[in-house]
């Protein structure tokens, strides 16, 4: 199963960004339907952010494990955050429509950011952006 976690800001003025973890299993390799649909969902958020709106996101992508992570700096301008907050509201949607269909296969939840708690902070070091290949 595909999990999604949406991250909610402490304050919540939105989402600080989101992780997707694991493969759906919902055919092999290749001829997975569900997890096209979910990886083509959340690149295209990813490169949204990136190339669209010129966000320099902390980005990590764990191919083996069927990971991506995406979060917003911290220091990001109010229009900006504001033009981010669509392109995840967007995704969201798009992933709770995919759930809906395929609730064997993704699960979607918000949870709350906690920059000194979680884990994802401790990688901070090895965040690098997201390679097109």
């Amino acid at each position: 199963m595909t999990k999604l976690e949406f991250y909610r800001t402490k304050e919540d003025h939105g989402w600080q960004g989101f992780q997707a973890f694991g493969h759906t299993g919902f055919a092999g390799h290749g001829e997975d339907i569900v997890c096209a649909a979910v990886s083509a969902l959340t690149q295209t958020a990813v490169l949204g952010l990136q190339e669209v709106l010129a966000i320099d996101c902390l980005v990590r992508v764990d191919e083996s494990k069927g990971s991506l992570l995406c979060l917003l700096p911290e220091d990001l301008a109010c229009g900006d955050w504001k033009q981010a907050q669509l392109v995840l509201s967007v995704l969201y949607v798009g992933l709770l429509a995919t759930e809906e269909e395929y609730g064997d296969y993704v699960s979607v939840k918000e949870v709350p950011y906690r920059e000194n708690e979680s884990a994802i902070i401790r990688l901070k070091k090895r965040w690098r952006k997201h390679e097109e290949r």
